[in-house]
């Protein structure tokens, strides 16, 4: 649709956030249509879910013998050739060349599954994270979504919602409940940021 902004999702995995996303879009909830996923593996069932959508899915990854910046230039052409407006990180675990985060300054958005700053930063995802919030004894962890800055998880946050750490959680149980929140939550906040609702917040 002409009047929907044209959404780019970057993955690693399974794509669980992605299906959220997707799902959104197809009820009318989110001012977007996914465009294009990009995976940094070709290994991610995401690309799969993406592909039984019927939308545009590529393995992106930077050359062995390509520089950061040639691989930054290169994926910037890729997403404007696409006519790319916004880009949300879905499990993506790679850090985004300068060149695109400049480009697409506060338009792409991240969601962690912890509360913001703690247990942040390069290596801190999934079951890492989950892991960390219990042996650190924290009472709680949640959901942060944020937008997108040069460095890991740094970005100003535009969301949180708070989760009870129980007394016997594992990295597993406690992830599945934050998960829940992750895909209620993650499509809101996307459709938030096209419509503008958090400028000059």
């Amino acid at each position: 649709m002409a009047d929907k902004a044209r959404l780019a999702v970057f993955i690693s995995g399974g794509g669980s956030n992605l299906q959220a996303i997707i799902d959104a879009s197809l009820r009318g909830e989110l001012s977007a249509e996914v465009a294009w996923v990009v995976s940094s593996t070709p290994s991610a069932y995401g690309l799969t879910r993406a592909r039984n959508a019927g939308i545009e899915a590529t393995v992106v990854a930077r050359n062995a013998d390509e520089s950061i910046e040639i691989y930054g230039e290169r994926l910037l052409r890729d997403l404007q050739s696409r006519r790319i407006d916004y880009i949300a990180l879905a499990g993506y675990l790679k850090l985004l060349p300068t060149v695109v985060v400049r480009t697409y300054r506060d338009k792409i958005v991240n969601i962690h599954p912890a509360l913001l700053p703690k247990h942040g930063g390069k290596g801190m995802y999934g079951h890492h994270v989950h892991s960390a919030v219990i042996a650190a004894g924290d009472k709680e962890s949640g959901v942060t979504i944020h937008l997108v800055n040069e460095a890991y998880d740094e970005g100003r946050i535009l969301l949180q919602v708070r989760v009870s750490v129980l007394a016997d959680d594992t990295p597993e149980t406690l992830a599945a409940r934050i998960l829940v929140h992750e895909h209620e939550q993650y499509p809101k906040v996307i459709d938030k940021l096209i419509r503008g609702e958090y400028v000059n917040r």
